[in-house]
């Protein structure tokens, strides 16, 4: 058969039927079922056009299948802990997923971990790339939204910790989406938040251009093709569409229906978690915690279509169909390497073959010198025997030290989270 132009691809909590599920976007056939586990929310990429990874839901694994090969797992790729959300580079040469706090990328081609990020303060929330993959933007229950500039993050020298290109610090409660528009470091971005607001960015300055106040907390966000419009996902059901080229020109503005384009989608019984547009504008899909999938024409506001799941749906996009997906008997041009688990790992099995050549971009650097890896081994050994002389002394009460301050630090970060979330119930219960 030829391939649909474009293709919804959508997952839920319960998995009963499927992992994730491909439709035809304007019949809603459904094309393709992918079989094993549960995806968990903002946790569903599309690699290279070649792969499908999916988060399981509440593990630390990612699972893989070759886009093609519905039934069957390609891999899992193990990671250090349980990932909350998962992206893939435009390019297809890099790996994001959020891991409690911290953020980690992998390059793709060879598996290897190239850097962890440990900005955020809590948990991640979601990922995303910029359309020509030079920038990426991470959200999280901090309220914080942090924009990451890929040459930065690589290039940056190893003995410092890469810092991000803008810090955005408006929102007063958890991010719970991140959508980016399109011309790459010139985008526009969206976050929306549980505090009720969704606002407008821009990458080149930094600078706030727009705050929307809802009367509800807002759970996913999206532009159309044009940037006409908004579509922001309440948490009471509701789809709000704010208009972007209106004649109110006021940064802080309220939303209320008018006839400029802020209008009301109305049909969701429970949270709206997932939103995208079709190419041609046209065409509106919506997930939710209400179990199921509806399109919508956004001319008519009317929905046209509704998918019924399992439990509730945690990702929901619209995309172009690979060339290769509905060809069973295409492969991948480049097989998933293994992924590593650990920075400048050279362990069997833990991704690196030996052989293998691996080059990293580097700040003025001419002439020849030691290689990253040996600058940590020096580095890591001189602070060994600093530290043992001055602060512990010789022998084994080293490492009981380390043990014991490494179990007081978990406790403390346990002790703020939980502080943390209980201020957040109380936040919103005042709301």
């Amino acid at each position: 058969m030829s391939a649909p132009m474009e293709v919804v691809v959508c997952s839920d909590s319960a998995g009963q039927l499927w992992n994730c599920a491909v439709f035809e976007l304007h019949s809603g056939t459904n094309l393709l079922s992918y079989r094993g586990g549960n995806t968990s929310a903002r946790s569903l990429a599309i690699l290279n056009g070649e792969h499908l990874l999916g988060a399981q839901l509440g593990k630390n694994y990612i699972n893989v299948w070759e886009i093609q090969r519905k039934d069957q797992l390609q891999q899992k790729i193990v990671c250090p802990g349980i990932v909350t959300c998962l992206t893939g580079s435009p390019n297809g040469l890099y790996l994001l997923a959020g891991i409690a706090e911290s953020i980690y990328l992998w390059e793709v081609s060879t598996g290897s971990l190239l850097a962890v990020l440990n900005r955020h303060y809590q948990d991640l929330t979601c990922l995303r790339f910029t359309d020509d993959s030079s920038h990426f933007i991470s959200g999280g229950k901090d309220n914080l939204a942090l924009v990451w500039s890929i040459c930065s993050v690589l290039q940056a020298d190893p003995s410092q910790t890469p810092e991000p290109r803008h810090v955005w610090a408006r929102h007063s409660l958890p991010i719970t989406d991140i959508h980016c528009g399109l011309m790459g470091p010139q985008a526009r971005v969206a976050t929306a938040s549980l505090d009720q607001t969704v606002k407008l960015w821009e990458i080149s300055s930094g600078e706030i251009l727009l705050s929307v106040l809802f009367d509800v907390g807002i759970l996913s966000v999206t532009f159309d093709p044009c940037e006409y419009s908004m579509f922001c996902g309440g948490s009471d059901g509701n789809i709000f569409q704010v208009a972007l080229c209106g004649t109110n020109l006021q940064r802080d503005k309220s939303f209320q229906t008018d006839r400029e384009g802020n209008q009301v989608f109305k049909g969701h019984r429970n949270l709206v978690t997932c939103l995208s547009v079709s190419m041609d504008g046209t065409l509106l899909v919506s997930g939710s915690h209400d179990e199921t999938v509806r399109l919508w024409d956004i001319q008519s506001k009317q929905c046209v279509r509704t998918v019924n799941h399992k439990g509730s749906v945690t990702n929901a996009f619209i995309m172009p169909a690979p060339a290769n997906m509905f060809q069973p008997d295409s492969r991948p041009t480049v097989g998933l390497p293994r992924f590593t688990r650990h920075l400048n790992t050279s362990e069997p099995g833990e991704g690196g073959e030996t052989g293998g050549v691996s080059l990293r971009l580097g700040l003025h650097m001419q002439g020849t010198e030691d290689s990253y890896l040996e600058k940590a081994d020096r580095l890591h050994a001189l602070m060994c025997a600093a530290t043992d002389k001055s602060v512990f002394g010789n022998g084994e009460n080293t490492k009981v030290r380390v043990a014991e301050l490494e179990d007081e630090v978990k406790k403390l970060k346990k002790i703020n989270k939980d502080l943390y979330e209980f201020s957040t119930q109380i936040l919103t219960k005042q709301h």
